[in-house]
């Protein structure tokens, strides 16, 4: 990997290469409370990192996002069809920071206080991966050191692995419980995504009571 100056403290990658099977559409361009679903991650992620990195899964589907997200600096999949884990080594090798933030296109409530606290707990760590008590972890709303996870993913990526499970076997990962994240979002609604109709409809009554102090937005220093 080419050595790049690293130029902000950090970032947030939001893989919007998805093509929203269930749903029938795709989920970046989704239209929720006025306005397309991946505006809302990137308005809340830029109130915690200095940038927001989109991968898009082809030049037409960047082509629709810059005019949508222009806050965002915009990049396409390394290689179209493996799933997150072409689209996080992209992002990773396109972001400028130590320190990334990965999450997908389809999480309405991302909550910035908890995203802080695991920026906090990554440091010294090759990743921070929120992990639920039945042992499932949320490796796409996880915060990831850049270089040792670009090796990882380009390791997978040679071996032909499409699941972001394998990648993470050769970081240094510390597990977040989400009990620890409680007092930062008590329904831990940042972790809601939507992958079918009945999603989106719950999503839309949540919004309802969903302000900002239930988001954490925070304001930049």
């Amino acid at each position: 990997m080419p050595e790049k100056r690293l130029e902000v403290m950090r970032s947030a990658l939001i893989l919007a290469g998805g093509t929203g099977s269930r749903l029938g559409l795709d989920k970046s361009l989704l239209e929720f409370e006025g306005r397309p679903l991946i505006w809302w991650s990137v308005e809340r992620l830029n109130c915690v990192t200095d940038e927001v990195v989109v991968v898009a899964r082809n030049d037409r589907q960047s082509e629709l996002l810059k005019h949508i997200v222009p806050a965002a600096r915009l990049t396409c999949d390394c290689e179209y069809g493996f799933g997150p884990v072409a689209g996080l080594a992209t992002g990773i090798r396109y972001s400028r920071s130590k320190y990334v933030f990965a999450t997908g296109c389809d999480l309405p409530f991302l909550n910035v206080k908890v995203i802080e606290k695991l920026f906090e707990l990554a440091e010294d760590y090759d990743a921070a991966v929120p992990k639920w008590s039945n042992g499932m972890i949320e490796p796409l709303h996880a915060v990831y050191e850049r270089r040792a996870t670009y090796r990882a993913c380009f390791i997978a990526l040679e071996q032909g692995e499409k699941k972001i499970s394998v990648p993470l076997r050769n970081l240094r990962i510390r597990d977040v419980p989400v009990e620890l994240l409680l007092p930062f979002d008590p329904e831990l609604s940042t972790f809601f995504n939507l992958n079918t109709e009945k999603d989106l409809e719950l999503a839309r009554r949540l919004w309802i009571r969903f302000d900002a102090s239930k988001s954490g937005r925070l304001n930049k220093q």
